[in-house]
């Protein structure tokens, strides 16, 4: 096969294939019925020119015919630059070699967010039947669960925006970013999962993948049970209270609660799995020996845009011609305090939702179906913070997040806090509102943020989003809506593991976004992916 980059085609596309094919014979100079098997590796939106927009695409293909193909293939590979010999980087399943394992050996996962399905998906294939245990409910009592608590403020503490089937990212716009090289074909397994499982196919081309949280709903729904056919065991509304460990200080089983009762089951491994919101469990992770530390991460607002305004800034006027996507952005600066301030989970034509999982705490977040058609953009804007904002203890990152998520509660009487970009940069506690109309998930009140976040975050939020706006025409306009707080953007400790994926607990393996190794569902689902493998090689030595 080969492979040719930078080809060009300016929307709107009307037949992409067939576009592709008939450039991609102009540049090699040859008749299009020569390329056979054309398919796109890579799609990407070049608007910095608002008035030649293109789709910029990587395509790999065959040339008809064998000796002709190869004929055409040694003139044009020292002709044309752009063209390159081509093999596909496929994900290859480690070589296994188990003896049959009997129930208490099966490995168990905690947690059935991005890490604990792609873990328990590749061991499901290893043939090794793990059991997955998920403290809140299946996808669809959980999307009851949520949708009241939106409509009621009913909060279920057990299954929430951060708790359930498909953990935290169920409920937000889907995106399957990475910024990591793919030399081991580990991030395109992932996205030819979802795409099997009912994900749009064009997640395994476009520089900027997205599902939406719509059918990210039905995707781990038939992810599930595909896992259950090929021998895993999924246990939902069940609580990892605690590891068994035994005198040579290794896990041989777990502690679950079940619909009011404890009850132990044994286990060859177990796999933590638990998500950045398992407070209890880190508390008695650490209670439990653990090897853990203390980490960074960001804390700010949400801030919402018409999206028509997003639209225009980043395509120019006239852009409704070219039937482009909603425009998305990520932006970044270093404030004059030192710290970093950034767009974070950008959810173009999406709304703010609230995602709350402890009671008198409020938690932000952003949330998209798969055709952003709503009619507001938003994003977090964050500042990075460390030992220096919180302290040094193990848990003081986490204390410093629930101490602002109780002035968010507390500053609406438990609605989500909105309020213009206007009135919260002029300090002086007024609340009015004009423009901007908000789409959020989940009551919300228009209430004073200062002093929600010390007063040099808010500092930083404010100088930030100023700055942004010499990028984004319109982005620091005094309607722009913030709504608060954001402040569980990434775990705020890791539980430490060695070389082989275990913690310093024999049979333990941290993964994922909870134990400090992921950052959003790609990544969380490649370390998933990892740890499994090392579950293998351990698995054959016991």
């Amino acid at each position: 096969m080969f492979k040719l980059d930078d080809i060009r085609l300016k929307p709107p596309i009307k037949d992409e294939i067939k576009e592709l094919s008939e450039k991609a014979a102009s540049s090699m100079g040859i008749n299009p019925a020569n390329i056979a098997g054309l398919y796109i590796l890579k799609r990407s939106l070049d608007a910095r020119k608002k008035n030649d927009i293109k789709y910029v695409y990587s395509i790999a293909f065959e040339l008809n015919g064998v000796k002709k193909g190869l004929e055409l293939a040694t003139r044009q590979l020292k002709r044309n630059t752009a063209l390159k010999l081509y093999k596909p980087t496929e994900y290859a399943l480690p070589n296994v070699m188990l003896r049959a394992l009997n129930d208490a050996q099966r490995p168990l996962i905690v947690g059935c967010g991005p890490a604990g399905l792609f873990c328990a998906y590749i061991l499901s294939r290893a043939g090794l039947n793990p059991i997955i245990i998920e403290r809140g409910e299946s996808v669809v009592k959980r999307d009851r669960s949520v949708n009241e608590f939106w409509e009621t403020g009913r909060l279920n503490p057990e299954s929430n925006v951060a708790f359930g089937e498909g953990g935290a990212g169920t409920f937000s716009d889907g995106k399957l970013y990475t910024g990591n090289n793919d030399r081991d074909g580990i991030y395109h397994e992932i996205m030819k999962v979802f795409a099997e499982f009912g994900a749009d196919p064009s997640i395994l081309y476009d520089a900027h993948p997205h599902i939406g949280t719509d059918i990210l709903k039905d995707v781990i729904v038939n992810m599930r049970y595909s896992l259950e056919r090929m021998g895993a065991e999924f246990c939902f509304e069940t609580r990892f209270e605690k590891p068994v460990i035994d005198n040579k200080g290794r896990a041989v089983a777990c502690e679950l609660f079940h619909n009011g009762k404890i009850y132990e089951q044994k286990c060859g491994c177990i796999v933590l799995c638990t998500g950045h919101s398992a407070r209890d469990s880190f508390k008695m992770l650490h209670e439990c020996g653990f090897s853990m530390e203390s980490k960074s991460f960001a804390v700010g607002l949400r801030i919402q845009h018409s999206q028509e305004m997003i639209n225009t800034s980043q395509y120019g006027k006239g852009y409704e011609a070219y039937r482009l996507p909603a425009a998305a952005y990520k932006l970044t600066m270093k404030a004059a305090s030192g710290r970093g301030v950034f767009s974070f989970c950008m959810c173009p034509g999406g709304y703010v939702v609230n995602a709350s999982s402890e009671e008198k705490r409020m938690v932000v977040n952003g949330m998209s179906y798969h055709g952003r058609s709503g009619i507001n953009a938003n994003s977090a804007i964050v500042v990075g913070v460390g030992a220096d904002e919180f302290g040094q203890g193990l848990f003081d990152g986490m204390e410093f997040q629930k101490k602002i998520e109780e002035a968010a509660y507390n500053a609406a009487g438990g609605l989500i806090p909105v309020q213009s970009f206007r009135d919260y940069s002029a300090r002086t506690g007024d609340i009015s509102h004009k423009g901007i109309d908000p789409a959020i998930k989940g009551a919300y009140k228009y209430a004073s943020l200062n002093g929600i976040l010390p007063l040099s975050l808010e500092n930083d939020i404010i100088e930030g989003i100023g700055h942004f706006g010499k990028y984004i025409a319109g982005f620091d306009c005094p309607d722009a809506l913030l709504a608060g707080v954001e402040s569980r953007t990434s775990s705020p400790v890791k539980i430490l593991r060695n070389d082989s994926g275990q913690s310093n607990i024999g049979a333990v393996f941290p993964c994922g976004e909870g134990a400090g190794y992921a950052g959003g569902i790609t990544s969380a689902a490649a370390d998933g992916i990892r740890t499994a493998e090392k579950v293998i090689k351990y698995m054959q030595r016991i």
